[in-house]
Order: structure tokens, then C-alpha cells, then sequence
């Protein structure tokens, strides 16, 4: 999906759920989903910086939270970094394939997968309140490259 289409994605989502879709917003978006593999905060703060001296953290932050409340982004718990969101309409049970070499982030929804640890954490009387499945290797293109 091209960057142009996510965001069209983007404001159509937020629109349906009633949501102020912020120039601010819509620019963290932008330059999250200008990256193949996940953004920090600090290194969007600084894009984000040369852009509008304006920029604090909390600004940044504000914009995160409000993405990833709507589905919009994730969070890379292992990297703490953030990516795009393509399909925000999914369930949001998803697994994230992080290439270690290039940075590349893939996202899978393999609902069985979560329905089977909900059903054991369930049997065993725990109640899940965040669930996070990522998954450290190497993609295709990194595994076949001739520098390995």
C-alpha cells in the first residue's frame, strides 16, 4: 500500500469513528509509514523538529497514543519503535516478523494463534490485558543476499 493510500486510509478510519484526524496527526503517520521497519520517538521527534520548531515529546507522544488507540500504528515492544498500520479494521491481534539485519517489519493476523493462548491463559484463570508477538530473524532478501 502506497503512503499516500494509508493516510486516505487513515482519514477514512478516523472519519468513521468520529476522531479529529490532526494535520500533526497525519504527519507522524506520514513519517512512520516513509519507514520499512520501525521509527523511534526521538528519531520521529527530530524529523518531525526540522519541520515544525514547535516539536516537543510530548507533542510526538500525544500523536502515538492517539494512533495507536485508533489502530493506526504499533508499537515495536522489543525495538521501542513504531510502525504502520495497514489494515487498522483487523481486530488488532496481530504478530509482527522483525528482520534484524534491514529493520523490515511484517505483520501477520494468525487469529488462531491468539485464540489458542487466549484459551490456555483463560483455562489457567489469568486474564490477558496486552498481548505482544514478535518474532526476531532474517527476511528473504537478507538471508539470500550475497554479503551473508
Amino acid at each position: 500500500m502506497t503512503d499516500t493510500a494509508l493516510l486516505h486510509q487513515a482519514e477514512q478510519h478516523c472519519a468513521r469513528r468520529g476522531v479529529r484526524f490532526t494535520p500533526i496527526r497525519r504527519r507522524v503517520l506520514e513519517l512512520i509509514a516513509e519507514t520499512s521497519g520501525g521509527l523511534k520517538a526521538y528519531d520521529l521527534l527530530d524529523r518531525l523538529a526540522t519541520e515544525h520548531a514547535a516539536a516537543r515529546p510530548p507533542t510526538v507522544y500525544r500523536a502515538l497514543e492517539f494512533l495507536i488507540d485508533q489502530g493506526l500504528v504499533h508499537r515495536i515492544e522489543s525495538l521501542n519503535a513504531y510502525v504502520a498500520c495497514h489494515c487498522p479494521e483487523h481486530t488488532h491481534r496481530f504478530q509482527l516478523l522483525i528482520c534484524r539485519d534491514c529493520g523490515r517489519v511484517e505483520e501477520l493476523h494468525l487469529d488462531e494463534i491468539n485464540d489458542q493462548l487466549a484459551s490456555r491463559a483463560h483455562e489457567l484463570g489469568f486474564q490477558v490485558q496486552r498481548q505482544t508477538i514478535e518474532l526476531l530473524g532474517l527476511c528473504q532478501d537478507c538471508r539470500q543476499s550475497p554479503q551473508r
